[in-house]
């Protein structure tokens, strides 16, 4: 494996200890870093140094593909679909030697294949996966959009329709919906959204044009703006891969549609909705690849994962995450049922809507349409002999209540709610109208959570900022010389964000004893706080300036997801 192959040429140059091996590889899973990055991250020497060393060994240069002027012509020579499954990028052509980069130059397979397909001789250097992803992108992929939309304004007119939205002919707008290039801009579109990572496609229209974004580590940017006359064919698309009604457009709608890329299975989660000019979809990518349920690698410091294991592992007890809306909450919980996971229990979950389908694990999805809501589904769970349920979302008292009196029963009941910290939660299920000896008795621990965007490896860089400032932000005075703020400087491996990924921050309650007392007793919010903070409770804002101490995340971040206790 090449992996192996370079991990051992690295050890051998003394750059990494045999016993770091598995260290690197943990860090290449965990944030999806390249082999150089991972290395560097233990290693102290800079990507591009270690990519040289290797090069060395091999006998072959490494190159940095950004310091060169890619061809474009010779994507005529290796196409598209080659240069991604040989992880290679043509450079420059010379008379009969074509010179490529390639991420496995020692694959001798690979090489003759190469020639045989070009007819060429081959001089081959060294790149990293980081910069292949760059190349690839320059080479293959740039404008790629762009010459699609272009493509369909030199056809004839055939994708064109009538944009008076009443006198539409929905037999034309279903055509127009399935011809190749308005099918080419939307599977375009949707591996484009893939490759970026992308939780989120909006298509929005507007007076003048159709605005497709990406949701990319939490923030929205505009890809595109496609001309007003293909707004309805390029939403009619969308709405018959998901098997919506392309003849209504004045009602909400959801669907669903599976893909599958290569060997990927791909789920999107469709919503439709009619706006002043229009409807907009919504696409949510659902990819299972991105899903990694370790509770392990989420964020969680190790005495915040000490309290949510020992609570999780409590026969009965309510736990409860919350945070706003892509927060990861979710995330979290499923984590934590897939680690208590095992045949000898019966573990059941009610979502709205059910977004991974986790093996051995009862999911039902909610459909309030039917009568099927949260509180309905949860009364039928306590009939089915559970011992763990995961109910979505707390929305009201009634599945406050049910969820509650379930966990003072004999069972693990897993929730989210929508509220700003862990210590508000007691208040707002206070506030919903459940009783506050309900509230002491059930509740096993609160854990409020947020998302930070991660800077990203391949660009990040120090920058000095004042102490007062650090401290303004929250640092102690005795971490000050210890801090040492990163921000990305932006490049193709984060699309020129800064940042790639992200982590999740926590604040973990434990209800203990003295936290019931003060339930029972009626407490007000702000004393409820002020007591846990007193007890040692670690706030959002703490365990942020947590990351930014470890490298992980900016200040910028910090101040963006956070608020100063």
């Amino acid at each position: 494996m090449i992996r192996e192959r370079f991990l051992n040429i690295l050890v051998d140059s003394n750059v990494i200890e045999q016993s770091q091996k598995n260290q690197v590889l943990q860090i290449i899973e965990a944030e999806g870093l390249d082999l150089y990055s991972a290395c560097s991250k233990l290693s102290g020497v800079s990507p591009s140094e270690l990519l040289s060393i290797v090069a060395d060994s091999l006998g072959v240069k490494a190159i940095k593909l950004d310091e060169i002027e890619l061809d474009q012509s010779l994507v005529e020579v290796i196409p598209r679909n080659l240069a991604q499954k040989y992880k290679v990028i043509p450079i420059k052509k010379e008379g009969k030697t074509l010179e490529v980069a390639l991420v496995d130059p020692t694959n001798i397979v690979i090489i003759n294949e190469l020639k045989f397909i070009t007819s060429h001789d081959l001089k081959v250097f060294l790149i990293s996966d980081v910069e292949f992803e760059k190349g690839f992108e320059n080479l293959y992929e740039n404008n790629q959009l762009d010459k699609i939309i272009d493509d369909i304004s030199a056809s004839e007119g055939s994708v064109e329709i009538v944009e008076n939205e009443e006198t539409v002919n929905l037999s034309d707008l279903e055509k127009q919906s399935e011809s190749a290039p308005v099918v080419k801009l939307v599977n375009a579109l949707i591996v484009d959204a893939i490759k970026k990572r992308a939780s989120d496609v909006h298509f929005e229209p507007f007076e003048k044009y159709l605005r497709i974004r990406f949701r990319i580590d939490g923030i929205l940017y505009e890809v595109m703006r496609v001309p007003l006359k293909l707004k309805n064919s390029v939403l009619s698309r969308i709405k018959i891969m998901a098997g919506l009604d392309i003849s209504e457009r004045r009602l909400p709608q959801d669907g669903r549609i599976k893909l599958l890329m290569g060997s990927k299975e791909i789920d999107f989660r469709v919503n439709t909705i009619p706006t002043v000019f229009g409807e907009k979809a919504v696409l949510r990518v659902l990819d299972k690849s991105n899903l990694h349920l370790d509770l392990k690698t989420l964020g969680f410091e190790n005495f915040q994962l000490e309290l949510f294991r020992e609570a999780i592992k409590r026969p009965y007890g309510l736990v409860l995450v919350v945070g706003p809306t892509g927060s990861g909450k979710t995330t979290t919980l499923y984590s934590a049922i897939m680690e208590l996971n095992q045949p000898s229990l019966n573990i059941s979950t009610i979502e709205d809507p059910v977004e991974y389908q986790l093996p051995g694990i009862n999911q039902l999805q909610t459909n309030e349409e039917i009568g099927l809501t949260f509180a309905s589904a949860l009364r039928a769970f306590m009939r089915q002999d559970p011992d763990i349920i995961l109910v979505g979302e707390i929305r009201d008292l009634e599945t406050a209540e049910i969820s509650v009196k379930a966990s003072l029963t004999g069972h693990l009941v897993l929730s989210t709610l929508h509220t700003n910290d862990s210590t508000s939660t007691i208040t707002r299920l206070l506030n919903m109208g459940v009783e506050p000896f309900l509230v002491s008795t059930s509740l096993n621990l609160i854990i409020a959570q947020r998302l930070l965007r991660r800077v990203c490896a391949n660009c990040a860089e120090p920058y000095e900022v004042h102490p007062e400032a650090l401290l303004d932000l929250g640092f102690y005075e005795s971490e000050i010389n210890s801090v040492t703020p990163i921000k990305g400087r932006g490049c193709k491996n984060c699309s020129d964000t800064g940042y790639r990924g992200r982590v999740a921050i926590y604040e973990v309650l434990a209800v203990d004893d003295e936290i019931k007392d003060l339930i029972l007793g009626g407490v007000t919010a702000v004393e409820l706080r002020r007591h846990a903070k007193r007890k040692g409770l670690q706030t959002l804002r703490r365990s942020a300036l947590n990351k930014v101490l470890e490298g992980v995340t900016s200040l910028e971040e910090v101040v963006r997801v956070t608020v100063k206790d």
